[in-house]
């Protein structure tokens, strides 16, 4: 890629204290610092009422759609919610599809209170591979968060060099020959709307 890319992350959560947004803001620093430009894509700035396939150009619909278009490669974050990622998220990717992420490079980032956020992790890389996504192998998870975290920070050495390898990769990877589309991709009845 001759210029500079541009990587964005999409937060999964709406928490004001959000360890998944300290998270994404470290990892899109990693790359900044690799020469990126980067945004940070904040769920609570966009209006997305609940997605309705009839009304797919509502509230700010458009502008999170425009705001992934630009975007060379997309680091998705969430909080573990029953095993899996957060409403909040599965909505705004809900109004994404292949436009927004077909060959797109995608990192995945997961918090979680408790255990290991491995369900969070899998059920993303399901959904992105749907779109024909293209997602690391390296990812983000991060257990037990309230350890982990202090002062808007995260302070586990291993967890932060983790995220920050996560902004490299994205910054490395983002422009990557893709493989042929995935199964998941031609089996997805979307792809014919």
């Amino acid at each position: 890629m001759s210029t500079p890319p541009h990587i964005i992350a999409l937060c999964g959560s709406l928490r004001d204290e959000s360890y998944t947004r300290i998270a994404l803001e470290q990892a899109l620093d990693s790359a900044a610092e690799l020469g990126a430009s980067t945004a940070l894509l904040d769920l609570r700035e966009y209006d997305l009422p609940v997605f309705d396939a009839d009304s797919r150009d509502v509230g700010d619909a458009d502008r999170l759609r425009e705001d992934v278009q630009q975007a060379d490669a997309v680091i998705l974050g969430s909080p573990m919610y029953h095993g899996s990622y957060s409403a909040p998220l599965k909505n705004a990717l809900d109004y994404c599809g292949f436009d927004e992420f077909e060959e797109t490079t995608v990192g995945l980032l997961a918090v979680a209170g408790g255990s290991f956020p491995t369900g969070t992790l899998d059920h993303l890389r399901a959904v992105c591979r749907s779109v024909n996504a293209w997602v690391l192998p390296h990812q983000v998870a991060i257990p037990s968060a309230y350890e982990q975290f202090e002062d808007g920070a995260l302070v586990d050495e291993k967890l932060a060099e983790r995220t920050a390898v996560l902004g490299q990769r994205m910054v490395q990877y983002a422009s990557i020959e893709p493989d042929p589309a995935s199964f998941e991709s031609k089996q997805n009845v979307g792809a014919d709307d």
